[in-house]
């Protein structure tokens, strides 16, 4: 076989492991605790990622799917963020383990008070490896973004649901008031993960 054919197969290998997780596992925190080891493990290379999944544009960040199980019980993503890019305050309404590939993100948390205003947490930085996890149960508003200002950052983000299809909601952070969104992908083109033949 080809070497140069197979530098996908650190991902196809997270798919298949991250499936028989979500096959034998239904406590959401044993989920995310195995989840992140296997997440940890992908991001140990980054040389997997292809490159039109890696690519940045200027008008905003790119949210790449890398691969949506069948059933829908998961999805893999890759977060494009150009120099300074960030996103609005917003929820996720399932889990997700967000872990840095290349550069670093920074992010934001937000509670809600007994008026239900938004109040803004500590900021934390996220370096290349590491993980952190959101979810309705944990905490599922935040704000990321690109933590430089001078080249792009990418992160790999797991949902536990085809994130691109997914309503949620985005806040405006001064009023609270929010807005429903389907984030979508950012392309047609999705990895081929099953060929191995040489290229």
């Amino acid at each position: 076989m080809n070497a140069a054919a197979d530098l996908i197969a650190p991902l196809r290998d997270f798919v298949i492991a991250m499936t028989r997780l979500i096959e034998r596992c239904s406590d959401e925190a044993r989920l995310l605790e195995q989840g992140t080891g296997l997440l940890a493990g992908l991001l140990a290379d980054d040389t997997w990622l292809p490159d039109h999944c890696a690519a940045a544009k200027v008008e905003r960040y790119q949210q790449y799917l890398l691969h949506c199980d069948p059933l829908e019980r998961f999805s893999v993503v890759s977060f494009v963020w150009g120099p300074g890019q960030m996103t609005p305050v917003h929820d996720h309404t399932v889990w997700g383990l967000i872990g840095v590939l290349r550069g670093a993100e920074v992010s934001r948390r937000y509670t809600r008070d007994a008026a239900s205003n938004l109040v803004a947490g500590a900021e934390s930085r996220l370096e290349p490896g590491q993980i952190e996890a959101v979810s309705p149960r944990l905490g599922d508003v935040h704000a990321v973004a690109n933590a430089y200002a001078d080249r792009p950052s990418i992160s790999i983000h797991v949902y536990g649901a085809n994130i691109g299809a997914v309503r949620r909601h985005a806040f405006d952070a001064t009023t609270a008031e929010s807005r429903v969104f389907v984030s979508g992908y950012s392309s047609t083109q999705v990895p081929n993960l099953w060929s191995r033949a040489p290229a």
